[in-house]
């Protein structure tokens, strides 16, 4: 079955992305290529139980297994060895980008408190869009009770848009909702 935000990109938004920057093919029209979830976890160096713990809370969040990041070189001041595990990251196309695109929209945004929109500056110059979440629990599927320590997690909106501003369109027709300057 489609994902709801597929099947909306694919009949509402290519067209109004169409008609305001005068595409002549809908394939010209920016869309989203994948979606990339990490958490950088400094304490996973001295206890291995909390990288699996936050592994496991990842998985339940985006439906797929993360991948375990080491560190590439040691360094002394931060008592880090090469080879030591350090994150955690996924990245998601197509049908289960959509879902985890949809269900952070409409679920889990709104479940942050004082939340006035997403900063608009998260944009790198070629479309592509950074958001910071300082908490896991914002998710349903994580279970409150069993959560030891409040984690953060980047999410990383990965366009073939060529500039910020066709960026900025796409995820705001997709449902980011965005903090008006």
């Amino acid at each position: 079955m489609k994902p709801r935000l597929l099947e909306h990109y694919s009949k509402k938004i290519v067209p109004e992305l169409m008609k305001d920057f005068g595409y002549s093919n809908p394939m010209e029209c920016p869309k989203l290529t994948k979606i990339v979830v990490s958490m950088c976890l400094k304490e996973a160096t001295s206890d291995s139980k909390v990288m699996d713990k936050a592994m496991e809370e990842l998985a339940l969040v985006t439906g797929q297994k993360p991948k375990m990041t080491r560190a590439k070189k040691a360094i002394a001041a931060f008592k880090l060895r090469a080879g030591m595990p350090l994150g955690a990251v996924v990245t998601l196309r197509g049908t289960r980008m959509y879902e985890f695109m949809d269900r952070l929209t409409n679920v889990s945004l709104p479940r942050v408190r004082d939340f006035r929109g997403c900063s608009p500056t998260g944009f790198d110059g070629s479309g592509n869009y950074c958001l910071g979440i300082k908490e896991q629990i914002i998710f349903p599927e994580i279970n409150y009770e069993r959560v030891d320590k409040a984690r953060g997690m980047n999410v990383n909106f990965v366009t073939s848009a060529k500039t910020n501003k066709e960026g900025y369109e796409l995820l705001e027709k997709l449902g980011v909702p965005f903090r008006k300057m």
